[in-house]
């Protein structure tokens, strides 16, 4: 890490999860930012206590839950092999105090967007060059208004009108993607990916926020899933009472037992014979 005007800095990151969607997440956010150096990626609680100890990061975004040692395991093995920044990464609010007690320097609510983390990078800037002490209580209104802050951005969808295109980033770059030209869209552990031609795009959203703002044009066939009506050229029912939906390119989708009749109303399709 450089010193002086933390605006200049650069801090050197290691980006811990087992989810790889989330990892792309920060490593597009911080090099749109380009204060943060992702130097090292881990999936496990193991593999980050080796990758800390072999690059020696100023700041490590730290998951929570992992399979095998959870983010609070892999700081006490760390002990005095401990990066002085700590930003846990999690979806789940519970363990705020928790990580406020071991002196990390942010919590970020998955999913969140580049401001937020923006945020979260200024802080640690100002704190890894001794700028400004920590101040538990501006942690702690940092946390509610993370908490505040995505409930708001959910009653904003909500209100928001349908959209026409998204806006998708890419480091630096914001890249426009007209829903014509949507294919099928895919939960990705707290985001959503786009599929467009043989192309994807990772977006910060949750499923059933995108739900809400898409056109009528889309359907939510699965939990995981979300199709494009016009792109459905075969329904392949299984016994169980759900199935396939085949797209033109050849891609099959499950469909939900729950969400089957639906889709066949939202296809045009009548009666029990699917005659349109």
């Amino acid at each position: 890490m450089t010193t002086g005007d933390s605006a200049d800095m650069s801090i050197r990151a290691v980006v811990v999860d087992d989810e790889p969607s989330a990892r792309e997440v920060v490593r597009s956010f911080a090099e749109r930012g380009g204060v943060v150096e992702i130097v090292a990626e881990a999936t496990n609680g193991d593999e980050a206590i080796e990758r800390v100890r072999e690059h020696r990061p100023d700041l490590v975004f730290l998951d929570v839950q992992m399979p095998d040692r959870d983010g609070f395991g892999v700081i006490e093995a760390l002990r005095d092999d401990l990066p002085p920044g700590i930003i846990f990464v999690t979806a789940h609010d519970q363990y705020a105090l928790r990580a406020f007690e071991v002196r990390a320097l942010d919590y970020l609510l998955k999913p969140f967007g580049y401001t937020r983390f923006h945020e979260a990078v200024s802080r640690a800037a100002r704190r890894l060059a001794g700028e400004q002490a920590l101040d538990m209580r501006r942690t702690l209104r940092t946390l509610v208004d993370a908490q505040r802050g995505r409930h708001d951005q959910a009653a904003t969808l909500v209100e928001a009108p349908p959209m026409d295109r998204i806006g998708v980033r890419r480091g630096t770059r914001t890249i426009l993607v007209e829903l014509d030209d949507i294919d099928w869209i895919e939960a990705a552990d707290d985001y959503s990916r786009l599929h467009v031609g043989e192309d994807s795009h990772l977006l910060s959203a949750r499923m059933h926020d995108l739900e809400r703002r898409l056109p009528d044009s889309f359907f939510r066939a699965h939990r995981s899933t979300i199709v494009r009506l016009d792109r459905v050229i075969e329904l392949r029912r299984d016994a169980g009472g759900g199935g396939v939906a085949i797209l033109r390119d050849g891609v099959r989708l499950r469909v939900a037992r729950g969400r089957w009749e639906d889709l066949e109303r939202a296809l045009g399709l009548a009666g029990e014979g699917g005659v349109s």
